[in-house]
């Protein structure tokens, strides 16, 4: 293992001992602010509430936002003590994603900043785990609206050392299907509400997946009932059923057009209610620093078929991509775990562009 690899190791070692489910990034929040002014000007360190933003927003530079979240998913019962076996770090957040932060922090420690050809700042906030109205990033933006000035960034999310661009939008609804009760030995003198569902559910199990191109990367757009439930007694036929449909929409396809989408499916055979809208995020590969920092690294570039901020950012006026070093497949597991050398590869593909990006 080399050097950066165990520096970075140790470093995502000691941000998972830190413990920060959404709602209680305080501690890494305060650690973090911490060492920020330690190594940055104190005027380039600024804290909202349990989330910062790190360096000049003033620089002439075209600027290049290092982003990232603070919280973790809720620890799971059979999570083991943050460690460190072989080639992994072990703990809760290894990938998703304190690795990452473990990066973004060791390139603000060794990067010439003032010497890049490009401006060089951190976006780190909390509850990202939540739902779209509740996360950090928007007070953010609010209260640094120079944050809209920034030409390119870098979620660093888990994506396997791959460069993902876009997400998908994402949306929640309730359908509430609605009948009337009865003895189940006389189900004909009510009208029975999980059966008035069954319709749309066979609809949904033959649906295929929609298969939507953006310049050049492939999308797909599906629909998933996640949640449902109903009924008060197993001899009454139920008079009232709620099912929770998830639905993943391509970039280019606005909020709107997308609960539409919704509202067609479902026709008049179910009251909608709309609980958690987060828009899709743009493929920006007409993006000058994108295309830099394809060329110089060799990394590959696939679509994002999730949500990630990078929407939030696109309804902003921003590009940004995901790129970070943890394992997609370990996000929100029991014992979660990143790979070390994964790390270092991380740190070395991001210091390459930062210093030839211009």
């Amino acid at each position: 293992m080399t050097d950066l690899a165990t520096r970075l190791a140790q470093s995502t070692l000691a941000l998972c001992r830190i413990p920060s489910p959404i709602g209680e990034e305080r501690a890494l929040a305060d650690h973090v602010e911490h060492w920020a002014r330690a190594h940055l000007p104190e005027r380039e360190v600024f804290r909202l509430g349990h989330s910062l933003v790190l360096g000049n927003l003033q620089d002439e530079r075209p600027t290049v936002a290092l982003v990232g979240h603070l919280d973790t998913v809720p620890a799971h019962p059979e999570d083991r003590p943050a460690r460190i076996e072989g080639e992994r770090v072990f703990g809760l957040g290894a990938s998703d994603m304190k690795g990452g932060l473990a990066v973004m922090m060791a390139l603000a420690e060794d990067l010439p900043r003032e010497r890049l050809p490009v401006n060089l700042v951190w976006v780190l906030y909390e509850r990202e785990e939540g739902p779209y109205l509740e996360s950090g990033l928007g007070p953010l933006f609010d209260a640094r609206p120079e944050l809209k000035r920034v030409k390119f960034g870098i979620a660093m999310e888990p994506t396997d050392g791959v460069v993902q661009v876009g997400c998908v939008g994402t949306m929640h609804v309730t359908l509430r299907f609605k009948g009337r009760s009865a003895h189940s030995a006389r189900p004909w003198q009510g009208e029975n509400a999980i059966h008035k569902a069954g319709p749309l559910l066979a609809h949904l199990l033959t649906r295929p997946r929609r298969e939507v191109v953006q310049d050049g990367f492939t999308f797909h757009e599906v629909m998933s009932i996640t949640k449902a439930s109903g009924g008060r007694a197993r001899n009454v036929v139920p008079e009232s059923f709620e099912l929770n449909l998830n639905y993943r929409f391509a970039p280019g396809k606005s909020v709107a057009r997308a609960q539409e989408d919704v509202r067609e499916l479902v026709g008049d055979a179910a009251e909608l209610e709309f609980i958690d809208l987060a828009p899709s995020g743009r493929v920006c590969a007409d993006n000058v620093l994108f295309q830099r920092l394809m060329a110089l690294t060799g990394l590959p570039a696939e679509s994002k078929q999730a949500w990630t901020d990078v929407a939030r950012f696109s309804e902003l006026g921003v590009d940004a991509v995901n790129f970070g070093p943890g394992e997609t497949a370990q996000a929100h597991q029991a014992n979660e775990s990143a790979p070390i050398p994964a790390l270092a590869v991380a740190y070395e593909k991001l210091a390459l562009f930062l210093k030839q990006a211009g």
